[in-house]
């Protein structure tokens, strides 16, 4: 038995965002938000979900701009950590879900860990990067913090996925971000994820290294 299919990774990643932009409307959407959405449609395999993909006024330049200065990368799981292309960043991302303090924090106050290690992002929130792909808690208690005064993000990543407060938690980011004074990326609705939130992370990188597809 033989089969017969591409190897070349180049070849592989070059007809893929060429199929992605067959089958996607993208016409809407600015340069560097197209290089987003096709990552978002890519991670996932449906183009559909481009039609759900919201952008606050200055988010890609505000996302690339605090990239490029190194900015802390906040991830709400290690999946989304993973996810980052490491070889385009400076400093490896962060991420405090599984520290000690954080599960007896979670604890102490009846909350997913989640939702406790956002109080170890305080010292780096300021100019950063926020990544949210799998809780929902996390992205609430963001906003909560942010509507506190905690100091504000460069950008909101917020993709959480699911079928308990995902779709209500990104629809809060969508409604209150500019009375928070924040930049946003999200995905509307249940579908989003580590990877996708990730996905979107590496293609704000792509862009500032001139990689356009």
């Amino acid at each position: 038995m033989s089969f017969e299919y591409e190897i070349n990774p180049v070849a592989i990643e070059q007809q893929s965002f060429k199929t992605i932009r067959q089958l996607t409307s993208l016409d809407d959407f600015s340069r560097a938000e197209q290089q987003v959405v096709m990552r978002i449609v890519h991670s996932l395999g449906l183009p559909e979900v481009a039609r759900e993909v919201r952008f606050s006024a200055q988010a890609c330049d505000a996302g690339m701009h605090a990239l490029n200065r190194h900015a802390p990368l906040l991830c709400d799981v290690e999946m989304v950590r993973q996810g980052i292309t490491k070889r385009m960043v400076a400093d490896l991302p962060l991420c405090f879900l599984n520290e000690s303090e954080t599960a007896a924090r979670a604890r102490s106050a009846g909350e997913t860990r989640s939702m406790a290690a956002l109080q170890a992002w305080l010292p780096h929130l300021e100019g950063s990067i926020v990544l949210i792909g799998n809780a929902p808690t996390a992205l609430f208690r963001l906003l909560e913090m942010l509507q506190q005064g905690a100091p504000r993000p460069a950008l909101v990543i917020g993709m959480p996925v699911g079928f308990v407060g995902a779709a209500e938690s990104k629809q809060a980011l969508w409604e209150h971000h500019q009375s928070l004074g924040i930049e946003c990326i999200t995905l509307l609705g249940r579908q989003g994820g580590s990877a996708v939130t990730a996905a979107t992370c590496n293609a704000l990188l792509r862009c500032n290294r001139g990689e356009w597809y």
